[in-house]
């Protein structure tokens, strides 16, 4: 194999590493989930948002009925969130969005 294929292979083997684009981030998403009012509650809405890809983390306070979620917003965005606890029984809305 010549110099010029040998670099081609490196390249193209190196290229496979970046799987994220450069302008994806981390991004912070609070919700308001009104019905998430018994102990059960939140590890349905948690077990529902980690099964969306780019899920990283939720992170539910019952007594103020918020969700946490931390994601990836090349794979998924607040409205498919929505829609998952929504799809799980429990409605949301944003309180607030902010990159993290």
């Amino acid at each position: 194999m010549n110099a010029r294929h040998l670099l081609c292979a490196a390249i193209f083997a190196v290229s496979g590493l970046s799987i994220t684009p450069a302008f994806a981030a981390q991004k912070t998403v609070t919700l308001d989930i009104p019905g998430m009012d018994c102990e059960i509650c939140p590890i349905t809405v948690r077990t529902a948002l980690k099964k969306l890809p780019g899920v990283v983390s939720a992170t539910a306070t019952p007594e103020t009925k918020e969700e946490v979620v931390v994601y990836d917003d090349a794979k998924t965005n607040i409205k498919q969130i929505i829609n998952a606890t929504t799809q799980a029984g429990y409605p949301s809305t944003v309180k607030g969005a902010k990159a993290k």
